[in-house]
């Protein structure tokens, strides 16, 4: 006993000591880790100053980089050579000057990766978009549109395709002249004869890319940017492109396009044609998540398991398990088998998409397979570190991507924590178990200990994969998944089967294909009920805490509570929990504000989203009333997935009370269903000429059927909108039996709605005309509103020349695309009015308090005025 305390005295005395030896230990055993820690720093200060806008040019930054490069190079030579009299201090030096020079590294990679050639195709585009016939290389595969939007069959054009290209001659008024560069381009139409390394000529419209304008909404130019692609090509039609004479592609190019096809069909040839099962198999092995229906999709987001369909560690280990099990029954011995695992890796990578976890998986299992070759044992935090530092040098941008950020966050966890999270639990169930505190756990402890002990690994595993990205995925993704570590453990058997009978399939395919057909059958009804198990999982609602968006100070917070949980040493054991207890109460009272605040208002929100030609209107009343005005649009595609539940996830809202239907038009309806997808609805009203109208197009009806589906039957509106709330809401709009006159349009039958809060007046125009506007007058001749949405998206046409300067508004907002808004005239209802246009604006917001006062701000850009 006493030389067992002796050592625990030693253990502590050592771990008192703790930093330098720790230091000194990572130097040993991780000397990768400075590096890639300096490379980090390095893209993230030069991508500061870009941002920033300091003085200088890019030249002037790559020079003091080198230098300040050269004279760590420096100093770490004179280091070397006069090493004895700086003595046992040599290696932590080294270290910190490689740090610097790593540092300085990432800073110039980040300048010659977003630097363009003087060709480059972006040159010759500003902020108008322009015409031009242009020659390149398709560089991906042609993607179709996802068309599962419910009001997709109403829309007037054929499904659109999409790829990358790479431009290597645009025509000029003197001829074809050479240009570089990598262009998206958009096609109105299917292009199933286009495929990779076809060179084609189109026509086309070439712009850039526009920033995202709403909040939460997915920016296109910024992901593309990322990837050095500034310029976006729009052609009509297929019959805008003209196939050319291929060129020779290359070896790799042709070997990658048949071994891509080859492991599809070796895959998917003989399987029954059910579109979900199929899109859940591409995505768990071949990583093509593009075929998954969207129920799915939302299914594996809300439960916290995307991680499963996308490619990473988990996916290839299974795959390199199998074929090391192969090799061993085939008698191989173990430089032969690493040697075939680290070709069948290589051709992995040839398959499927690369993306940052597929990449760092493939170099761990590289590294690990020529360690087992040159007989050393690596170092898993090395072998990461190895990874980060290829993939930020191929593409330093990765770094801001949450996909990066997400795949190395969790691995670091796993490889720093797991372990001790294991014992951890470990000693409290045994100890639990062994000293009786249970009645019979003993016992109980003994029988399901061999099961337990797999599922015990499994849930340490999850959990601490949860630990290392749950910051990351609540800054991205607005989201906590508390609950996630236990849903892993119900699926993983589930998707471990699948991966394995899927690889195997695909490798017995070649030799044996009547056993991998059978193995793809099972393959399949076990990708359907996975699929059903997680829907279940996601219906239970109690996944996911919606939180918002938040900024960098609790995900700092956060991961500093991690970090010091797990590696400060304190000798007070109780002064170290009441700070880790002091940290996760700070953390919690940080987002349960957040929280609070966003559910619970004293101000009235008005945001009117950027829909293009359309409507899209949410209320945020006093208290925690929440009221969505239309959600629409004529041209944009699924602005409910796209454009408003990704509002209402970056806002927090995880509710809407009450859904209200101006009228029938697929530009007010069209994204209402996406939207009681994504969002629990309250209910849902529309006035009685929405019953009544003729439905010519058919789309009331459509809406109608799919929400009685759901159990949210359309309720109808009367003349006021009774809400838990001090707003006042009433419907001026059609009154009575109006909408029965004959001589009234469907624009004329549409809703218009009054909100008066703290003596301020809202008005909601919806989409009426002459007629409707000049019945209001006359109705309530006193009609005075602060702030108004103009009607019929502001449409000059169709607007009485009297109307809106009586309203005397203070603000206007008009909902309308940009060819409405560049093609008509300006509205000037009067002097003292502030005019927002979503086209131009963006979403705009404004924003009532309890003493009268509107703010309005736009998401687009800066402005705003009290």
């Amino acid at each position: 006993m006493d030389e067992i305390q002796r050592k625990l005295a030693l253990i502590d005395k050592q771990l008192a000591g703790g930093p330098v030896n720790r230091y000194r230990h990572l130097i040993a055993t991780c000397p990768l880790l400075f590096p890639v820690i300096g490379l980090i720093l390095g893209i993230l200060i030069q991508q500061a100053l870009s941002v920033s806008g300091v003085p200088g040019h890019a030249r002037q930054h790559i020079r003091l980089w080198l230098i300040v490069m050269a004279v760590c190079s420096l100093m770490a030579v004179l280091i070397l050579v006069v090493r004895k009299s700086t003595g046992a201090h040599v290696p932590a030096l080294l270290s910190f000057l490689a740090l610097v020079c790593a540092m300085c590294l990432g800073g110039i990679r980040l300048i010659s990766f977003q630097r363009l050639d003087s060709d480059d195709l972006c040159h010759l585009v500003g902020d108008e978009r322009k015409l031009a016939t242009i020659r390149g290389l398709i560089v991906t595969e042609p993607r179709r549109e996802n068309r599962e939007w419910h009001f997709a069959k109403f829309t007037y054009s054929d499904p659109s395709s999409s790829f990358y290209l790479r431009i290597d001659e645009v025509e000029s008024t003197s001829g074809w002249a050479k240009a570089s560069g990598m262009v998206r381009v958009w096609v109105g139409g299917a292009v199933i004869d286009l495929t990779v390394g076809d060179r084609i000529e189109a026509c086309c419209w070439l712009d850039r890319f526009k920033p995202a304008t709403n909040p939460g909404q997915f920016d296109v130019s910024q992901h593309v940017r990322r990837r050095n692609t500034l310029v976006a090509a729009s052609v009509e039609s297929r019959d805008g492109i003209r196939l050319l004479p291929s060129r020779s592609t290359g070896i790799f190019t042709d070997i990658r396009t048949r071994v891509r096809q080859t492991a599809a069909n070796a895959l998917l040839g003989d399987l029954p044609s059910d579109d979900a099962s199929q899109g859940l198999l591409q995505a768990l092995l071949l990583g093509a998540r593009h075929d998954i229906d969207a129920t799915t999709y939302l299914a594996f987001r809300r439960t916290g398991l995307l991680h499963f369909i996308s490619l990473s560690g988990m996916h290839l280990g299974i795959l390199v398990a199998i074929i090391w099990w192969l090799c061993k029954t085939a008698g191989l011995l173990k430089p032969a088998r690493a040697t075939v695992c680290m070709i069948a890796v290589a051709t992995f990578l040839l398959i499927v998409p690369p993306r940052a976890p597929t990449l760092r998986a493939a170099i761990i299992c590289w590294v690990y397979c020529a360690s087992i070759l040159t007989r050393r044992n690596p170092s898993s935090l090395n072998t990461l570190s190895l990874a980060a530092i290829i993939l930020l040098l191929i593409r330093p941008t990765q770094l801001f991507e949450a996909g990066w950020q997400l795949s190395f966050s969790s691995v670091l966890a796993l490889v720093l924590l797991c372990r001790r999270i294991h014992s951890f639990l470990y000693e409290k169930i045994a100890g639990l178990s062994l000293h009786g505190k249970v009645p019979r756990a003993k016992t109980l402890f003994r029988i399901v200990w061999r099961p337990g002990a797999y599922l015990l690994t499994l849930f340490s595993t999850g959990l601490t994969a949860w630990l290392g990205g749950a910051g990351i995925l609540l800054y991205h993704f607005y989201t906590i998944n508390p609950f996630t570590s236990i849903w892993t453990v119900l699926v993983f058997p589930l998707v471990g089967a699948i991966l394995t009978l899927g690889f195997l399939k695909m490798i017995l395919h070649f030799v044996l294909p009547t056993v991998a057909a059978a193995l793809g059958l099972v393959a399949s009804v076990l990708s359907g009920s996975l699929i059903w198990l997680v829907k279940l999982i996601a219906e239970l609602n109690i996944s996911q805490i919606l939180i918002g968006h938040v900024s960098l100070a609790p995900v700092v917070l956060y991961y500093c509570l991690v970090f010091f949980a797990a590696f400060v040493y304190i000798r007070r054991p109780l002064l170290k929990r009441a700070i880790c207890t002091a940290m996760a109460l700070g953390l919690i009272v940080l987002l349960g504000t957040t929280k609070w605040q966003r559910t619970y208002r004293d101000s009235l929100f008005l945001t009117c989203l950027d829909v293009g030609h359309g409507q899209a209107i949410l209320a945020q009343l006093p208290g925690r009333t929440n009221i969505l005005f239309d959600a629409g649009s004529l041209y944009k595609s699924d602005v409910g997935r796209r454009i408003v539940a990704p509002f209402l996830d970056y806002s927090g809202i995880g509710k809407i009370h009450a859904v209200v239907i101006s009228h029938n038009d697929i530009d007010h309806i069209s994204g209402i269903p996406e939207v009681t997808e994504y969002c629990d609805i309250g209910v849902i009203y529309a006035n009685d000429a929405f019953f009544d109208a003729t439905d010519a197009w058919g789309t009331a009806s459509h809406l109608n059927e799919y929400l009685n589906r759901k159990g949210l039957g359309i309720q109808r509106l009367g003349e006021t909108l009774n809400m838990d709330s001090e707003a006042y809401v009433k419907m001026l709009w059609p009154r009575g039996n109006t909408h029965q006159y004959e001589q009234l349009s469907d624009n004329d039958r549409s809703l218009v709605t009054f909100i008066e809060f703290a003596d301020t007046k809202v008005l909601l125009c919806s989409d009426i005309e002459q007629f409707a506007q000049r019945e209001l007058l006359r109705l309530h001749p006193d009609l005075r509103a602060d702030v108004v949405v103009a009607p019929h998206h502001g449409s000059a046409a169709t607007r009485d020349p009297d109307f809106l300067p009586s309203l005397n508004a203070r603000t206007l907002i008009c909902s309308c695309g940009r060819g409405q808004y560049e093609n008509q005239p300006t509205i000037t209802p009067a002097n003292e009015t502030e005019s927002f246009f979503t086209a131009r604006d963006g979403a705009v917001i404004a924003r009532i308090d309890r003493d009268g006062r509107i703010t309005t701000h736009t998401f687009a850009k800066t402005s705003g005025r009290e």
